[in-house]
């Protein structure tokens, strides 16, 4: 089985094929962009915009994009769009890699 041991530990994320699906909790209006931590079984993610017509989701997408260094096009919003528990496909990357480039220090040993 290709799980890992920080994978277990994580339930925000899933392999796929393509990539990796992250199940994540926005805040949106918030000072400023960043993901602060876990909510529930959640990442969460503070956004620097308001939920209104759709611009929270395009801050949302460009914060992963340039967060795991990939091109907006290899993250899309599968489901939540409306809400503010999202989940989120993001091709070309590993749940490694998310979890180093996404965590908060001191948060990715827990």
């Amino acid at each position: 089985m290709p799980s890992s041991p920080p994978l277990k530990a994580c339930p925000f994320i899933r392999v796929s094929k393509q990539g990796v699906l992250l199940s994540i909790h926005v805040q949106p209006r918030a000072a400023h962009t960043a993901c602060v931590g876990i909510h529930g079984e959640a990442l969460k993610i503070r956004i620097a915009a308001a939920p209104v017509k759709g611009a929270a989701n395009r801050e949302l997408i460009r914060f992963l994009a340039d967060e795991l260094s990939l091109p907006t096009a290899a993250v899309r919003i599968e489901s939540g769009e409306g809400g503010r528990d999202k989940r989120v496909h993001v091709e070309g990357t590993t749940a490694l890699h998310v979890m180093t480039r996404l965590m908060p220090k001191g948060m990715a040993k827990e």
